[in-house]
């Protein structure tokens, strides 16, 4: 059976109700005060107008100008949206308004009820978001009649061929529990400090992504980011060795690193591992592929000016399309905001490279979540669709017997851990590099000077005369001096 769907105006949602609304039902939209139900409806409305579709909106809370202000100052003209408004005037106020025979429910129950179906014989819309359907609440004598009421009317839309989105403003003392059996479908708006959050927990005929997901309402509306689940990408592709440009490095590397695997680089700070991830982005822009490099720490003009002073062309490299640097700042981005950075990059501008530098600030973003969990997942969707994962991992150490390679237990995510390393030799700061792990194929097992000059990144010999590298302060093996290596 086709199944046709309808989509709610945002695309992250839509992902997440496996391609949006299915027509002809009706759906809930539940959350406290403020969470964005209204504002959902805009998006909703909209997108069937942008399609020439009929379309209205029910209000039983705020004015008809009062919506279409709101409406404007997030950049969504409803214009050609019919309201249908059925919230108090100012006369309700100023006019006597008791009745002295017979419940406010019975009095205003048939006017609303009538109103109602004569816009929808009129206009013949077909969506229509209504807020908030919990109002039917007080013109109904008892909670029986209430969900009667209800019943009928999500009934009569879906004859009329309508696709109901409609909102409840539940609370302790009026829970929305029964709407939720009523409805065919429950998206939930959730809004704490930290974050703001969307879940759908019921959607019939047809699978949903489940769980949280994060949600972002801002002055351009709403924007939903599905929580991201890796095994549900896959992207053919060639595992061969991407070279660095450096021979000495694709000697260390047996030919450098493979397209599809996870690269950590491991160092104290200063030593080089920005720029050496980068060398593997010149590399890639001279076969004319793109890579992206999401800086957590440096601004992108440090990075430009870095870079430029050890003859990595990054600035022409950004204007020919080959590089872009995107410089994110921890607090404001959450884990699925940024996965939804990253796919983007990956799935519409066609990134071969991806350079995380580095973790701790990537961490920053987890605001109490588990970061392996989060990385793990990050770096599985990059490896299924082909990627090439550079990680900057900075370490605590600079030298000494505590030689740390990586900090959170992040070593088992990496297909290829590089580590950078200090050493005091005859009085001065020197650094080394070396290979401790490569699972696609065999790697060097000695260590080379690393040293970066103006004219790049410059990698010596094997250094098989020094003895205790990793400890920091190596020592000369018997009858051989610093001369002869």
């Amino acid at each position: 059976m086709t199944v046709t769907r309808i989509s709610t105006g945002i695309s992250g949602l839509d992902e997440i109700l496996s391609g949006g609304l299915i027509v002809n039902q009706a759906y809930l939209v539940k959350g406290e005060a403020g969470t964005g139900k209204t504002t959902l409806g805009f998006h909703f409305l909209f997108d069937g107008v942008a399609r020439e579709e009929k379309v209205l909106f029910i209000s039983f809370s705020e004015s008809e100008a009062q919506l279409r202000r709101n409406a404007r100052l997030i950049g969504i003209d409803l214009d050609r949206v019919e309201f249908l408004d059925l919230s108090p005037t100012a006369g309700f106020f100023t006019e006597d308004q008791t009745y002295d025979i017979f419940s406010p429910a019975e009095v205003e129950k048939r006017p609303v009820t009538q109103n109602i179906i004569d816009t929808i014989d009129r206009l013949k819309p077909q969506r229509i978001f209504l807020d908030a359907i919990t109002q039917f609440r007080f013109l109904a004598s008892d909670p029986f009649q209430f969900r009667k009421q209800v019943q009928s009317f999500l009934r009569f839309t879906v004859d009329c061929n309508i696709t109901l989105l409609f909102a409840s403003e539940g609370s302790d003392r009026f829970p929305d529990d029964d709407l939720q059996f009523m409805s065919d479908g429950v998206i939930q708006l959730n809004s704490k400090p930290e974050k703001r959050s969307l879940i759908v927990s019921k959607f019939r005929g047809s699978s949903f992504l489940g769980g949280y997901h994060d949600l972002h309402l801002g002055d351009r509306g709403i924007k939903v980011f599905p929580r991201l689940v890796s095994q549900a990408y896959q992207r053919n592709f060639i595992s061969e060795s991407i070279s660095s440009g450096i021979p000495e490095i694709d000697e260390l590397l047996y030919g450098g690193i493979e397209r599809g695997t996870v690269t950590i680089i491991s160092g104290p700070s200063g030593v080089g591992k920005s720029t050496f991830g980068v060398q593997f982005m010149k590399e890639a822009a001279g076969r004319g592929e793109r890579s992206v490099l999401y800086a957590f720490e440096e601004g992108i003009e440090t990075i430009l000016k870095r870079c430029e002073a050890v003859n990595i062309p990054v600035r022409a490299m950004i204007e020919r399309g080959t590089l872009s640097i995107v410089s994110v700042e921890p607090l404001e981005y959450t884990p699925d905001r940024f996965a939804h950075l990253v796919r983007t990059e990956v799935e519409q501008n066609k990134a071969k490279i991806v350079m995380v530098d580095s973790t701790s600030g990537y961490k920053l973003s987890m605001q109490g979540k588990d970061l392996i969990r989060q990385l793990h997942s990050l770096c599985q969707y990059l490896k299924n669709m082909g990627i090439t994962v550079i990680l900057v991992n900075e370490t605590h150490t600079i030298a000494g017997s505590e030689f740390s390679v990586t900090e959170e237990g992040l070593s088992y995510i990496a297909d290829n851990l590089i580590f950078l390393r200090y050493l005091e030799l005859g009085g001065k700061l020197r650094k080394a590099i070396g290979v401790l792990k490569k699972r696609v194929s065999d790697f060097e097992r000695t260590l080379r000077e690393f040293t970066i000059t103006k004219y790049g990144i410059k990698v010596g010999e094997p250094l098989s005369q020094l003895r205790g590298i990793l400890s920091g302060v190596p020592e000369w093996s018997k009858n051989n001096r610093e001369d002869d290596c």
